[in-house]
């Protein structure tokens, strides 16, 4: 005769032991204490203990290794009243976890006692579904998801690399996203510039952005920047953002806005693409990183380097830079995993042997903008140049790439 479902609790009680709140609010007080909640998400997302980790019962098995995989921690089970979390306290038991304990009258009790708890943000119906990939991704989750969709993201050009990073940070959920740019659609865009269409020939870049951003996700909130960057409106324009991300093939521009974030403190995600050669990476001194000037402390005499139209770029390269570009960015909003603060990924496509390399990039202790005793502490406008030249050490380390290191 098959177990009932009371023997089956029976059994999990005498097996695990049962603590009340006093006793799981002591022990949550302790170093390596953990406390995780088994309800489902919607419950979970009308409110929790601030420091509970979701895990719903139906993927406990499959995600908690990941999340707690010391199977020697002190572990508190917690649903709405202590009966789900009991048969999940039995489970980890069953998993090898030592140290197991089950919360007597769950998340219900600790609201009726009147201690503090919080609640989440609430999805609409329609992000509940256009993010659902999202919340199953453990580095990001639903508390991911709401922080995207409360950050903001400048991107400054619309062009070759702004629009597959435009796309997909709109994609993502990432809320606002600014837009820098004052060049119009042209025709010749098209073979690499994928935000743009046909019908949109003639029309301002930042208005035909905005017009695909919203076609693709209407909850994002798109800020037009139609002006060309210069000393006096770079410090208001970055200011609102959490992140900028390089677009451009401006070479003053990508001057100027490495300077700007510097003397803000903000990550700046650069992207640069010639021919069938890329490259990638994130300057943010902040975080003790170099900056673009540690590679390049001077910009060089106009024909050093040669724009897209006149040396060309291959129009699917820039979809891999550009897609890395908004990787890069979503990874700083969540602060998840290693973003390449101090590292370049450099792409030569034309390669069997070396198509993707990581470069280290090393701080300049005599930085005239980041280090230590800078030379320059204001901004300067860099109209004068365009080009780029190689300097010695981690600058002719990236040359060696793409030495032109920027196009749209």
């Amino acid at each position: 005769m098959g177990k009932t479902s009371k023997s089956i609790l029976d059994e999990a009680r005498s097996q695990i032991k049962q603590i009340d709140i006093d006793e799981a609010r002591r022990m949550m007080e302790k170093p390596g204490t953990v406390l995780i909640d088994v309800r489902e998400p919607d419950e979970w997302r009308q409110g929790h203990i601030s420091n509970a980790i979701g895990i719903s019962r139906g993927f406990l098995e499959l995600r908690v290794e990941e999340k707690v995989p010391d199977h020697k921690a002190p572990i508190i089970l917690q649903c709405a009243s202590g009966t789900r979390s009991l048969l999940a306290a039995r489970t980890l038991r069953e998993l090898g976890y030592e140290n197991v304990y089950n919360l007597t009258g769950g998340f219900n009790a600790w609201k009726d006692r009147g201690l503090p708890w919080v609640a989440d943000k609430q999805f609409s119906a329609e992000e509940l579904t256009r993010y659902s990939r999202h919340f199953v991704i453990p580095e990001v989750g639903e508390k991911g998801q709401a922080k995207l969709l409360d950050s903001k993201v400048l991107l400054l050009g619309t062009g070759a690399l702004g629009s597959p990073s435009s796309l997909y940070l709109a994609a993502a959920g990432v809320g606002t996203i600014g837009l820098v740019d004052f060049d119009v659609v042209d025709l010749s865009n098209l073979q690499r510039q994928i935000v743009h269409t046909v019908d949109r020939v003639g029309m301002l870049k930042t208005e035909s952005a905005q017009k695909q951003i919203n076609a693709l996700n209407p909850g994002i909130k798109v800020i037009r920047h139609d002006v060309r960057l210069t000393s006096d409106n770079v410090m208001e324009t970055i200011a609102p953002y959490d992140v900028i991300v390089n677009c451009g093939d401006n070479f003053p521009t990508r001057y100027l806005i490495n300077d700007a974030c510097v003397l803000a403190k903000k990550p700046l995600v650069d992207g640069a693409i010639f021919r069938f050669e890329g490259q990638a990476t994130v300057y943010h001194t902040a975080k003790g990183g170099p900056c673009y000037r540690c590679l390049y402390p001077e910009p060089a005499p106009p024909d050093m380097a040669p724009s897209c139209a006149e040396a060309g770029v291959l129009g699917a390269l820039p979809g891999l830079i550009g897609s890395i570009e908004a990787l890069e960015a979503i990874k700083l909003l969540l602060d998840a995993g290693h973003p390449l603060i101090g590292k370049m990924v450099y792409f030569d496509t034309l390669s069997d042997r070396d198509y993707v390399r990581i470069l280290k990039i090393r701080k300049d202790p005599n930085c005239p903008v980041c280090s230590e005793h800078p030379t320059q502490k204001g901004l300067i406008d860099y109209e004068a140049f365009c080009g780029l030249a190689p300097t010695n050490g981690a600058g002719a380390e990236a040359h060696a790439g793409v030495s032109a290191a920027a196009a749209r």
